[in-house]
């Protein structure tokens, strides 16, 4: 399953091995190359995306291996025996340079820059895609998801509404952009994520009495029991029944964690039960809330003053609703030392040429500014210009920069340190408290600064004159 540490490297588009097989019979598989990762559009028409699946990429590219099923499987369908002796030993031997995990990332910047030979570097590409594009989808809607919740805890309900097993990688995403916990217990178990749930309708059904539902559920579990109280009628049974509960609970000295609201207005009804919870002085006592909630729904129920202390987030969390993908691409930049591009009529489609990496710039206040994406062997410039409009500079003299590529991966070893989700979200935050708040707002977030050297644009504008 996908879940595993480890994965076959069949799991990749049918091309990525015919061109490493055609590289392989040209003899061209020990030639070295750089490709880099970037996307062109921010999902949610937001400010920034979160950088998130680096760490569990980069265990599955050290533990490709080539096992004899599926090296019997590529010579059942046709492929040259001597290219699968080459693969029977395959092993990832490059190297990757990224953003570091949690970092906050910006349109048409190299993300993560991957060198090694012409075949490791390709057929890692679609991992690569499928990993990060998805993480970086999911972390980047949960950290949208927080910014509107404020400190209210946030649980990951997604499970049964995502993309197959990417539920698993999705929970630990939601918790990077700052959730507190989920119910997917096997993503609790794997990532060490705090987990939560409550009960379903089901289960009060199945006894035929809310009231008895919710005693049992008691008795099953004195120190950790959620009432859901719409089942039948929130305000007529369920609160009413739930507070009989909780009375008996204390008796016993034990405690009602809190109720669940999952229909209905909910600014409404968590006013109601808030009351109904303080006058019988169980002001403690936790409302939590689900059903469809997004953002926005999120931002419209605090402005409303609804008492809502935990929102439970499902499908528009766990499929980064409403856009299903971040357009992240891989693109080849050179090969043996020398530049490449692809051109297209497009200019914001004709990709960066050489080995690249990133500069970050602060402006006087000590915040982010923005970003350079320069040649690896430069180090500070004086401006950068826009990657697209020529006429469009930004001076850059005398302002603090860093560097913000690590080496993640070097000669097939991971050598970035391994974080838990919550460690990762701590740095997001850091990041974000660098971020200008007008990059973080949901309606027309400010356009972050993103232009490349003076030495790259002079070098793709010959690669462009030498291929007309």
């Amino acid at each position: 399953m996908f879940y595993h540490q480890s994965i076959s490297p069949l799991y990749t588009d049918l091309y990525q091995l015919t061109m490493a097989q055609a590289y392989f019979q040209n003899q061209m598989h020990e030639q070295q190359a750089g490709f880099d990762y970037f996307f062109r559009k921010i999902p949610n028409k937001g400010g920034y995306v979160v950088f998130a699946g680096l760490q569990e990429l980069l265990q599955l590219i050290r533990d490709l291996r080539f096992q004899d099923a599926d090296l019997q499987y590529l010579k059942d369908e046709g492929f040259d025996p001597a290219f699968l002796d080459y693969l029977e030993d395959f092993r990832f031997t490059g190297s990757i340079y990224a953003f570091r995990e949690g970092d906050v990332v910006f349109p048409f910047e190299p993300v993560a820059r991957v060198e090694g030979n012409l075949i490791e570097t390709q057929l890692v590409e679609t991992l690569l895609l499928n990993v990060l594009n998805f993480q970086s989808l999911i972390a980047t809607k949960a950290s949208r998801i927080r910014y509107a919740a404020g400190n209210k805890v946030l649980s990951d309900f997604g499970l049964r509404r995502a993309q197959s097993f990417g539920a698993v990688q999705a929970s630990r995403a939601a918790i990077i952009g700052g959730f507190n916990n989920t119910s997917n217990v096997l993503a609790s178990k794997k990532y060490n994520i705090p987990h939560a749930g409550t009960m379903a309708h089901s289960f009060i059904e199945s006894f035929g009495d809310e009231l008895k539902a919710f005693r049992a559920y008691a008795k099953a579990f004195p120190k950790n029991s959620v009432f859901l109280v719409d089942t039948y009628s929130t305000l007529r049974s369920g609160m009413t029944n739930a507070v009989t509960v909780a009375k008996e609970m204390e008796s016993r000295g034990e405690k009602l964690q809190g109720v669940r609201l999952d229909s209905g207005d909910l600014a409404y009804l968590s006013k109601k039960a808030r009351e109904i919870l303080d006058y019988d002085g169980l002001d403690d006592i936790k409302i939590v809330v689900s059903n469809q909630l997004d953002e926005y729904v999120i931002k419209s129920l605090l402005e409303q003053q609804a008492p809502i202390d935990v929102f439970g987030v499902g499908t528009s969390l766990i499929t980064g609703k409403p856009d299903a993908a971040l357009d992240g691409v891989y693109k080849l930049s050179f090969v043996q030392d020398n530049a490449v591009l692809k051109i297209s009529d497009n200019l914001q489609k004709t990709t960066l040429p050489g080995r690249k990496k990133v500069l970050r710039y602060f402006d006087r206040d000590g915040m982010f500014y923005a970003d350079a994406i320069v040649r690896s062997d430069e180090s500070d410039i004086d401006r950068m210009i826009h990657p697209f409009e020529k006429h469009k500079s930004l001076c850059l003299t005398d302002l603090r920069y860093e560097e913000v590529y690590s080496t993640a991966m070097r000669k097939g070893e991971v050598v970035t340190k391994m974080e838990n989700p919550q460690d990762i979200h701590q740095r997001l935050l850091t990041r974000l408290n660098l971020l200008p708040v007008e990059h973080q707002r949901f309606d027309f977030p400010h356009i972050y600064k993103v232009g490349i050297s003076d030495k790259i644009m002079k070098t793709r504008d010959q690669l462009l004159l030498k291929h007309r």
